[in-house]
């Protein structure tokens, strides 16, 4: 995960406004989460994919640390932020996340170039022996 990306607003009049997320990428799953209050969801990594979380609505504290190869980390290197909407994310191999949600809902969009999707959404799945939070 790299520090978060807060996306700017490319249009805005009377009716709103217009955010680009991304451009020219090719996406193999996307899947909306939602969150209840204090929810803690992920603590784990990927080997393969890369995934990009996108806060939709809701307040969150996030935090990654990079993965070694024997799927250990050192606690000095966790990274923390606080995030709300219109944070993006991505989560490269071996950078291992999670998202607590400290407002009474949240709501995040997330993108996965790789294998982790439908029936295959464990298959590039690592869970953490020590959780972040």
């Amino acid at each position: 995960m790299s520090k978060p990306k807060i996306l700017k607003v490319n249009f805005k009049d009377k009716r709103g406004k217009i955010i680009d997320v991304f451009q020219n990428i090719k996406f193999e799953h996307s899947t909306i989460v939602t969150f209840n209050k204090n929810s803690i969801r992920a603590n784990h990594f990927h080997k393969k994919s890369i995934q990009y979380s996108l806060i939709l609505s809701g307040r969150f504290l996030a935090k990654e640390v990079k993965m070694n190869k024997n799927h250990k980390f050192q606690k000095s290197k966790i990274k923390s932020y606080r995030i709300g909407p219109n944070s993006l994310f991505a989560h490269h191999p071996y950078e291992a996340h999670t998202f607590k949600c400290i407002s009474s809902k949240g709501m995040m969009i997330v993108f996965t170039k790789g294998i982790r999707g439908g029936k295959n959404y464990e298959k590039d799945t690592y869970r953490l022996e020590k959780n972040l939070i």
